[in-house]
């Protein structure tokens, strides 16, 4: 099918359980990890890819079950946070050891789970990161305790919520109509859904849901709450905020959160964006993080 605005290079890297991530690597220079969440997948940095390539060498991988990675059942995968970032601790080592990425000076950015699974990541390895790019996202625990939107709570907690994810594709289709304020492009809109096109290869987008961690007692809740508290390890690196307001999740008081925890950020919130900020904003936040990362 057609992915307008995805042309380039793929690779792949099978981890120690067989499994094979896919991820683009594009351009020359210092490394830009970027790194999607749910239910999206790279396509979605596709602008930002085409953008900083230029200067900066783009890693922009496919969680597994995500994108054009692998998509196991649950025999074969755990559908946790804790696997998420053991996986892009091991994608990351490869690229070191083996493609030539050097251990220091990367740009992280990150976007709805990618912050997550990105922050664990980077709070272990805070030396290789010296910038950082937030995207309507978390990485600590949640700022309104329980709190979680209709939609979340019955795919989180329900037979008929995780149904419909699988079934009906309710949690992709419901983001690309209500997670931008923008109309997007059919072709667009069919891309980012295209690998989410049958019951088992929607497993992911279910299991991610299933997987917020809201009570101690959750799988990624303790991981959550580690990550949170380490953020300071990057209180002097310097930070763009890139936020839209419409974001039924990751709303006012997840920015006010990553506010506190790095007042010294550079903070732009765009009036005229939802949840997918990058399909509203692009225009404005392209050209502010190519600025951002210079020629470094």
């Amino acid at each position: 099918m057609s992915l307008p605005g995805f042309d380039f290079q793929s690779r792949y890297f099978t981890h120690a359980n067989g499994l094979k991530q896919h991820y683009i690597d594009q351009g020359q220079g210092s490394p830009v990890l970027m790194l999607h969440g749910n239910p999206s997948w790279s396509y979605y940095y596709r602008r930002m890819i085409a953008g900083l390539s230029k200067r900066h060498r783009c890693i922009v991988p496919d969680h597994i079950g995500m994108g054009w990675s692998d998509k196991p059942d649950d025999h074969h995968y755990a559908y946790r946070l804790q696997q998420r970032v053991a996986d892009l601790d091991a994608l990351c080592d490869h690229l070191i050891a083996n493609e030539g990425l050097p251990d220091r000076g990367w740009t992280l950015i990150v976007h709805d789970w990618g912050g997550m699974i990105g922050f664990a990541h980077a709070v272990k390895h805070h030396a290789r990161f010296s910038k950082l790019v937030v995207l309507n996202t978390g990485a600590f625990l949640n700022p309104k305790q329980l709190g979680l939107p209709f939609t979340l709570r019955l795919g989180r907690d329900s037979w008929l919520g995780a149904f419909l994810i699988r079934g009906f594709n309710a949690f992709a289709r419901g983001a690309v109509r209500y997670g931008t304020l923008r109309k997007m492009d059919p072709a667009e809109k069919a891309a980012l859904l295209s690998p989410y096109n049958s019951w088992a290869n929607r497993i992911s987008t279910a299991r991610f849901v299933q997987d917020i961690p809201l009570r101690p007692e959750d799988p990624g809740y303790a991981l959550v709450k580690e990550t949170g508290e380490k953020l300071t390890v990057f209180a002097n690196t310097p930070m763009q905020i890139h936020w839209g307001r419409h974001d039924f999740v990751f709303d006012d008081a997840f920015l006010a959160a990553f506010q506190r925890h790095f007042p010294n950020a550079l903070t732009r919130v765009y009036e005229d964006a939802g949840h997918y900020v990058l399909e509203d904003a692009h225009e404005r936040i392209v050209p502010a993080v190519t600025a951002f990362l210079g020629a470094d």
